[in-house]
């Protein structure tokens, strides 16, 4: 699939392997003939070979150029990419969570957004990263709030990801 670089979105033509990639992958947004991929999914496909990128003066775009761009708008892009990247593999529909207040919600395995509700919400964090328990207990009520399990996702200086599932308990 071939995708054009326009502000900080991909812009790919609604083909074939566009539409494979949005109803069967469940990627990107459809706008009229066009698919939409933020950074972060136009990243995963570059790294599946699944996509190749352009700018719009037809200069082919390798993955570290794309994650050049990406990291400017988003500082903490490699531990939300990693996390994105290792859910995407395991098998789960990933989307962004942002008018949630999180990075992204995941669905269970076999659940497509629309049939049912994410099960998650997950925070990909590095293992350096420093958080207060004010910002964890923020964490924890916008799963609470919006019925769905918090999911930290530590990723580590080898890019790997653990996840811990955050739950409240009523003794």
């Amino acid at each position: 699939m071939k995708g054009y670089i326009v502000q900080e979105r991909i812009i790919c033509d609604f083909d074939d392997d566009a539409n494979k990639i949005f109803s069967k992958n469940l990627m990107g947004v459809k706008e009229e003939t066009k698919l939409v991929l933020s950074y972060i999914e136009a990243l995963y496909l570059m790294y599946k070979k699944k996509l190749t990128v352009f700018s719009l003066k037809e200069k082919e775009l390798l993955f570290d150029d794309i994650l050049k761009l990406a990291k400017k708008a988003n500082q903490d892009l490699w531990p939300r990419f990693c996390a994105y990247k290792d859910m995407r593999d395991r098998g789960y529909i990933v989307k962004t969570a942002l008018k949630f207040g999180a990075d992204f919600r995941i669905y269970d395995k076999g659940v497509k957004p629309g049939e049912d509700h994410a099960k998650w919400i997950l925070f990909p964090v590095s293992e350096t990263t420093k958080f207060s328990w004010y910002d964890f207990a923020a964490k924890s009520r916008v799963a609470h709030s919006t019925k769905k399990r918090l999911l930290i996702g530590l990723v580590d200086e080898e890019s790997d990801v653990t996840y811990y599932e955050i739950a409240w308990k009523r003794p």
